[in-house]
């Protein structure tokens, strides 16, 4: 059954590698609950998802907690000062180790108090010195693969997965090229947004500005919209926009500074998203979590020098908080809801040979990614 999901169907209309004739995908790979759980295996057990940020686990014994669906994480930096992350398990009966961030002397866990070391080696198991053959290394704790990159931590469920910067290669030139102080980025807050809509419809939103102009009318008097442009590579996509149109617009004022143009934004398989806004150096991740087929959980983290908040961005952060996020959120629910319609199946994306600040060329690039992780047939 799951497998019929994947193919062309007869009400179908094609799913071209050519963006400028193809179709959407069908409204099904959003709402069946099927399809949304081949995505956890096919996508999210073997991929790179965002963590958190380097300055969150600055000090040795610190750590922070993350999940990927329902694989609960942790990150930690070890008394040796190397950065690891793990399974937030016990080994023992499966109780979760840890919860929210912190810095801690040992790790131990709430349930019999097995206790582990910042590199997961298990120290004491009460009692367990009166058990025939206990070994301790049996139990370590399971270590996952993460990277750093401009001071983002990745981790990755799949231990044969290529090495992130040989993956997006050119993504690190690019973010450095738009800020080049982002070494001297911590993190400042973040913000979480509940949204009823399916993870891709919010993906497919943030990869075309063809919906600027109607919906985001501040954001458009922000950034000059004839200089933005969207280029897609192999697993990732980049947005950028030349100098603002002013330093007075109706989103947010600023005075020039670090960052010298109208708007960059860089789009990530599978889901999350970097941006980078005019004015004094920032950088801010928005994450695109899914909790249900038509259910996903936005996290918003904000990275600043030193993680401060001037006046300045703080007025950017209040612009995307109370009328960006408001205005994206409103549209994704909306076409969550209108997928369900019994009159909608698929639409035409709209690409010109310009590939103008109109196209959705990057929108088609991201479902085909989709469909090639699920091995979707629907040419």
């Amino acid at each position: 059954m799951q497998d019929n999901l994947l193919v062309r169907k007869d009400n179908d209309q094609i799913f071209s590698s050519d963006p400028s004739v193809s179709y959407t995908l069908p409204a099904r790979f959003y709402t069946d609950s099927s399809i949304y759980e081949l995505e956890k295996e096919a996508i999210f057990y073997r991929t790179w998802h965002y963590a958190g940020h380097a300055s969150q686990v600055a000090e040795p014994r610190s750590y922070f907690t993350t999940s990927i669906h329902n694989q609960n994480l942790f990150v930690a930096r070890g008394n040796d000062g190397k950065l690891r992350a793990f399974y937030n398990v016990c080994a023992h009966r499966g109780h979760e180790l840890l919860q929210g961030s912190g810095r801690k002397t040992v790790i131990t866990c709430p349930y019999h108090a097995w206790a582990f070391d910042f590199d997961g080696s298990l120290k004491a198991a009460r009692n367990s010195e009166n058990v025939a053959g206990f070994n301790r290394s049996q139990f370590s704790l399971k270590e996952v693969r993460l990277e750093e990159f401009c001071g983002l931590l990745l981790v990755n469920l799949d231990p044969e997965a290529k090495p992130f910067v040989e993956q997006f290669d050119g993504l690190e030139q690019e973010i450095r090229q738009y800020m080049p102080s982002v070494d001297t980025l911590a993190f400042a807050q973040r913000d979480t947004y509940n949204v009823a809509s399916n993870w891709k419809v919010l993906v497919d939103n943030f990869l075309e500005c063809y919906h600027c102009a109607p919906a985001h009318k501040d954001f458009v008097d922000l950034v000059d919209m004839n200089s933005y442009r969207t280029i897609t590579h192999k697993s990732y996509s980049a947005q950028c926009a030349g100098a603002p149109r002013t330093t007075r617009s109706k989103a947010f004022h600023f005075e020039p500074g670090d960052v010298d143009f109208g708007y960059a934004g860089f789009y990530v398989w599978p889901n999350f998203t970097i941006w980078i806004y005019p004015g004094e150096a920032n950088l801010s991740v928005l994450q695109m979590n899914p909790c249900g087929v038509e259910e996903t959980i936005e996290y918003q983290d904000w990275f600043t020098p030193k993680g401060e908040i001037t006046d300045q961005l703080r007025d950017a952060i209040n612009y995307q908080i109370d009328v960006l996020q408001p205005e994206d959120i409103g549209l994704c629910e909306s076409v969550q809801r209108g997928l369900q319609s019994k009159a909608y199946n698929q639409g035409r994306f709209i690409v010109d040979e310009g590939r103008t600040e109109l196209s959705e060329h990057a929108v088609h690039h991201f479902q085909s990614m989709v469909a090639d992780a699920l091995q979707a047939d629907l040419g």
